[in-house]
């Protein structure tokens, strides 16, 4: 199991949908990182029965987390209770990179 990930080698790109990459993931707890190029979001989703945070670590976000809306950006967190709708969308000229975790996260079968 690797137990130490350095975020910059997992910062991506891609056109057309946000870039994810998973650090770290088990049947408690995934973690990994979600890239967003200017103009990309993550629409409004929800996880029932699990809780999920987003700390960013570069960049500004435009976050909904239920019916609040805030911007944030480096060393922020945002959380996000389980079952409550949330989403992400960059408004900026430049990168978001955000840390993401999500709890108990389904061990891969």
């Amino acid at each position: 199991m690797n137990t130490f990930a350095d975020y910059r080698d997992h910062v991506g790109a891609l056109p057309d949908k946000q870039f994810k990459s998973t650090l770290f993931r088990s049947g408690r707890l995934m973690l990994g990182l979600n890239c967003l190029s200017p103009g990309q979001e993550q629409h409004l989703h929800e996880h029932a029965g699990q809780d999920k945070f987003y700390f960013v670590v570069e960049g500004t976000g435009r976050f909904v987390v239920g019916s609040e809306t805030r911007s944030a950006g480096p060393g922020c967190a945002v959380w996000a209770p389980a079952g409550v709708p949330h989403g992400v969308r960059n408004d900026t000229g430049q990168r978001l990179v955000l840390l993401v975790g999500i709890a108990p996260f389904p061990a891969a079968s």
